[in-house]
């Protein structure tokens, strides 16, 4: 049981399990139908996955926690470790922390533990994973361990039973008898361990989606109105892409396989041109090379919107491990004074709200919108409540055919002026990189540049985000401040903070450009201290406030650079510390 966990009638609230092996040992699939079968049984739940940097093959994990309410995060450490093989899997031991109560199981045909794993105190067993699965027809050893680990953590056969024929499809017969009857085995053999506790019964039923980061992206980007899409692969944000080219396709739009991102981004400046909302999705090498087109869509004032899911750098770094060091070339990397939207969600459900807003805010200011969501996001996989249907932000300002005297760039007290749509007639206007007046017209004069800078600054400053800024809970004089995916083991420190009696505060930034002095200033009333929470290596977030920001209040940085994810002990630890100094 983990510090976290608190006991219910029949159980505790959530257990954290892992399953690992080499490729090809079907670790992933297993991970998945136990995560689809949580959530017919009505519980909330969470899986990443974890790989060594091979392009295919070698080890895997999938990391999953289930519980009976709602969870954003990994936990401090794992209840349970199920590996089919052994192969390698000791290379995430930082990842999966195990502890004194945890439970070690592999299959006595593959060799010991890894010799990290027994060190960590966990208590070892064994089941014959393959063996098991050869006593019949279609069995699998990887099915096995499901159903050992339903079985660990009380999930009942049904909802195994319903996860599985909805995987199989028309795959039935020997393959659905083979595959049930390994689960019943799997299930059999968890009646041995009794000393792990089993979950408490789930909450009440309601509308919930399984979902990762990036799907919610997507469907956010088509909600707020997007209907072209060119981008290029790239980890961890491919899997985007492979969402929306079949979902944009229904709502009645496009998406594009450009040849690199140079060519992405300047293809979607050009459908946004045309009058469609565009967007791309990207990493970190890729945003870097779409940096001076970006600059392009700020100074035609050509809205569109750029997820980036961020992975560890610089240059290839760690393609499959999650970071938000992508934060200062989001925010300043633009060569020039180019003021842009840069916003970033705080949950797996998060990325739908928050592109959504991306985009409807892009199309209302006319202005390129960066997403910094990462690899935890993007690629976890989620039971999450089913997000709000809101619409924050606003259309874009079309120019009316024929208007007398049409100014593309015209000086309005919003900063915001009419865009014509290519064929309209009547209002045609140049639209490139160069310094131009109010028409659009070329201009080198002083007085040109002054006032269109003015104005595109003040479409962004003038406006009022209301409360989606940011998420802000809690009152004290203790404060986290925070962005991103580490939202969800900051919010888990905090309530366990406002178990021990500290009255803290819980900040959590959506809005990351253009500041907000005024709004932050007010969710800091009273705070004297404010542990500032971040996964970079040289505090990117706290130089950021620091720049930005008059705080009323000392900050305290807690920066760590990925892979690890920030564990909620760990803050909740600085935290303590930061309340008693």
């Amino acid at each position: 049981m983990n510090n976290s966990d608190s006991f219910d009638a029949g159980g505790v609230r959530s257990v954290s399990i892992a399953l690992a092996g080499s490729g090809g040992a079907g670790v992933m699939t297993a991970a998945n139908l136990l995560l689809e079968a949580a959530a017919r049984a009505g519980y909330y739940g969470l899986m990443t996955r974890t790989s060594g940097p091979q392009i295919r093959g070698g080890e895997a994990a999938g990391l999953l926690r289930i519980a009976t309410h709602p969870v954003h995060g990994q936990d401090d450490r794992f209840d349970a470790l199920v590996a089919i093989d052994w192969q390698n899997v000791g290379r995430f031991a930082a990842e999966i922390a195990l502890g004194p109560n945890s439970l070690l199981v592999g299959d006595p045909a593959q060799g010991d533990p890894p010799e990290v794993y027994v060190k960590m105190g966990a208590s070892a067993a064994t089941v014959p994973f393959k063996q098991t699965a050869k006593g019949f027809p279609g069995g699998w050893p990887n099915m096995v361990a499901l159903g050992l680990l339903a079985g660990l953590v009380g999930l009942p056969f049904e909802a195994l039973k319903g996860a599985v024929e909805k995987s199989l499809k028309k795959g039935g017969g020997d393959a659905l008898a083979g595959t049930l009857a390994s689960i019943k085995a799997g299930m059999t053999e968890a009646g041995r361990f009794t000393s792990m506790k089993r979950l408490a019964p789930p909450s009440a039923p309601s509308r919930r989606w399984l979902i990762t980061g990036n799907q919610a992206a997507g469907y956010g980007a088509i909600r707020g109105g997007v209907r072209f899409v060119a981008a290029y692969p790239i980890t961890p944000g491919t899997e985007l892409l492979e969402f929306m080219a079949p979902a944009l396709s229904k709502a009645g739009g496009v998406l594009v396989q450009a040849e690199d991102e140079l060519a992405s981004i300047n293809m979607i400046l050009g459908a946004s041109f045309g009058g469609v909302p565009s967007l791309t999705a990207t990493s970190g090498p890729g945003l870097a090379l779409m940096i001076e087109a970006l600059g392009l869509g700020v100074a035609s004032e050509t809205p569109v919107v750029v997820v980036d899911v961020m992975r560890g750098g610089p240059s290839t770094g760690i393609p499959t491990k999650s970071e938000q060091s992508d934060l200062s070339i989001a925010l300043y990397g633009l060569h020039g004074d180019a003021p842009h939207l840069v916003l970033a969600p705080n949950s797996v459900a998060d990325c739908l709200r928050t592109t959504q807003w991306a985009t409807r805010l892009a199309e209302g200011l006319q202005v390129p919108a960066i997403v910094l969501s990462d690899q935890f996001f993007g690629q976890a996989r989620a039971i999450v409540e089913q997000p709000e249907a809101t619409e924050p932000g606003g259309e874009r300002l079309r120019a009316a055919a024929n208007t007398t005297g049409y100014k593309r760039y015209a000086l309005t007290p919003s900063g915001v002026s009419p865009m014509a749509i290519p064929g309209t007639p009547g209002v045609t206007y140049t639209a490139d990189g160069l310094t131009h007046n109010e028409f659009g017209t070329p201009s080198s004069q002083a007085a040109d540049h002054i006032a269109q800078m003015d104005k595109r600054l003040r479409k962004l400053t003038s406006v009022d985000y209301g409360e989606d800024w940011a998420d802000v809970e809690g009152e004290g004089e203790i404060a986290i401040l925070t962005w991103g995916s580490c939202t969800g083991p900051a919010r888990e420190a905090y309530e366990r903070a406002r178990a021990d009696g500290i009255q803290a505060k819980l900040i959590s930034m959506r809005l990351l450009s253009p500041a907000q002095p005024e709004k932050l200033a007010a969710a800091l009333s009273g705070v004297k201290r404010a542990l500032v929470v971040e996964q970079t290596h040289s505090a990117q977030f706290v130089r950021y406030l620091r720049a930005e920001y008059e705080l009323p209040c000392r900050l305290v940085a807690f920066n760590r650079a990925g892979p690890l994810p920030l564990r909620p002990a760990d803050i909740h630890s600085e935290l303590l510390r930061v309340s008693r100094s």
